[in-house]
């Protein structure tokens, strides 16, 4: 039995009105595929098929790519500064005003928990919209020379796990500096990128400025292979971004990455514990884990890693699995069946070389996709669990005796994209900010993000920087 009992608290789903079928959003129009090929879009906390969604073909990427382009000539490049902030200050307060709607659908479609949909990402998209509508007339004083120039037609690929946050992080900078775009969200969770194209028409934007093209893998190769493309953007698994790269080399195309990671969360034995414990919570369970610089490695030291574990036991078994759009959930559905598969796979592989899994007691819902918070323990760095993205509520701990051997079992991995470190000590926080091979490291706190920071990885987890003040960079010929 939970610590608590709650009463049901579900958020309602009228206020979204989800079409039986979408359409591809091309040239300020939702229009049908050229071949009339389709997929269906499912709540992976039940498998209610909520709506079709069209399939993009080549001649769709075209017609895509010719009308962003269009746009781009004789619109949006010309157009001053201060007239494109208007725009996307106008569709920042749109996404504010439409926050709960889009909180529903954005819930409904991924999985993950209304509250963090409503209070994490939400704002955040706003923010992002609102942040960049600020630098459109004054790039010239962002500090890449005194006339700044966009790059033309962007080509955006996005993920599933942050689909409305992603496509903020990507167009927002890209319409601020002048350039136009064809976005194409992931094939599992298209349906606020296609809200988003319906704010789009209600903020006025000119026709062809933001493109919205939905279908798996195949549309997202031909989007970024495509010769009309100035910039390729994407957000995903490191495998696909090694076939992007390939993709794009030996053109003249700009190109930022932002990939997978293993992030390393490491308390030190002076830590203020309690705190410490809610940000491993925090930043393995946010999610569900589906969250590419999540703390999916806790490296604790050794002195406090009984009393840490006991603490962190304690903690999971007040977390509530289930319903996404009920107010009490803390751990939702995972996003769709393959990845629910690929989770059980890894984890499997982790008992099979000698860790002991340990999750609390919960009660999983027969339909939909579910998996239970879960923390391995007696895990050496070896262990497929330590080493490979697990993308899901789960939880490799190691320990270490000395901040030296913290630091290099931390580094000890082929990404670079985050870390943590729990310290009460200043001066050691600035040491291993300063040792530790990722391109964020946060200290006392795990999966904080901000409009005015930029985000962005080392070695495997990709290059280039997103947010704040670097992310323009990408989008302008400096």
């Amino acid at each position: 039995m939970s610590l608590f009992e709650y009463a049901p608290a579900p958020e309602s789903r009228a206020i979204v009105d989800i079409k039986p079928s979408y359409g591809l959003f091309i040239d300020g129009e939702f229009v049908d595929p050229s071949d009339g090929s389709a997929f269906k879009s499912v709540n992976p906390a039940n498998e209610e098929i909520l709506a079709e969604v069209s399939s993009a073909g080549q001649a769709d990427v075209d017609a895509a790519m010719t009308a962003a382009r269009r746009a781009y000539d004789k619109v949006w490049g010309p157009m001053p500064g201060a007239e494109r902030a208007k725009y996307l200050f106008r569709i920042a307060r749109l996404i504010a005003e439409r926050s709960r709607e889009l909180a529903v659908l954005e819930s409904l479609d991924n999985g993950k928990p209304i509250k963090e949909s409503r209070d994490v990402d939400l704002p955040l998209v706003s923010s992002y919209f609102f942040y960049y509508a600020g630098w459109a007339d004054k790039l010239a004083h962002a500090g890449f020379g005194p006339a700044p120039r966009p790059l033309g037609v962007a080509a955006q690929v996005i993920p599933w796990n942050f689909p409305l946050l992603m496509l903020a992080w990507k167009i927002a900078p890209a319409l601020a500096c002048g350039n136009t775009v064809v976005l194409k969200p992931a094939e599992t969770t298209p349906l606020t990128a296609l809200a988003f194209a319906e704010i789009c028409q209600q903020a006025e934007l000119p026709p062809g400025v933001v493109n919205i093209i939905t279908g798996a893998g195949e549309t997202g190769q031909t989007l970024v292979s495509h010769p009309g493309a100035a910039k390729v953007a994407f957000t995903g698994s490191t495998q696909v971004g090694r076939q992007i790269a390939k993709a794009v080399a030996g053109t003249d195309k700009k190109l930022t990455l932002e990939l997978g990671g293993k992030a390393a969360n490491i308390v030190f034995a002076d830590a203020a514990l309690d705190q410490a414990v809610e940000g491993i919570v925090n930043g393995i369970f946010f999610n569900q884990g589906h969250v590419c610089c999540a703390g999916s490695r806790l490296l604790v030291q050794e002195s406090v890693a009984e009393e840490v574990l006991e603490k962190l036991k304690r903690r999971m078994e007040t977390l509530r699995l289930g319903d996404p759009l009920d107010k009490n959930t803390d751990i939702g559905a995972i996003n769709s069946a393959e990845q629910l598969a690929r989770i059980k796979d890894l984890t499997a592989a982790g008992s099979a070389e000698g860790a002991q899994a340990w999750s609390p007691a919960c009660d999983i819902p027969e339909s939909g996709f579910w998996f239970a918070p879960t923390v391995f323990t007696g895990v050496s760095q070896a262990h497929r669990i330590a080493r490979e993205e697990i993308f899901g509520p789960v939880l490799s701990v190691l320990t270490f005796r000395t901040p030296d051997e913290a630091i290099a079992k931390a580094n000890n991995t082929p990404y670079g994209l985050s870390a943590g470190v729990w310290t009460e000590k200043g001066s050691r926080i600035l040491w291993a900010a300063t040792e530790l091979k990722a391109g964020v490291v946060w200290a006392n706190t795990f999966n904080k993000f901000d409009a005015t920071s930029p985000f962005g990885g080392l070695k495997e987890s990709g290059y280039g920087r997103e947010g704040g003040r670097h992310g323009l960079e990408a989008y302008l010929d400096v």
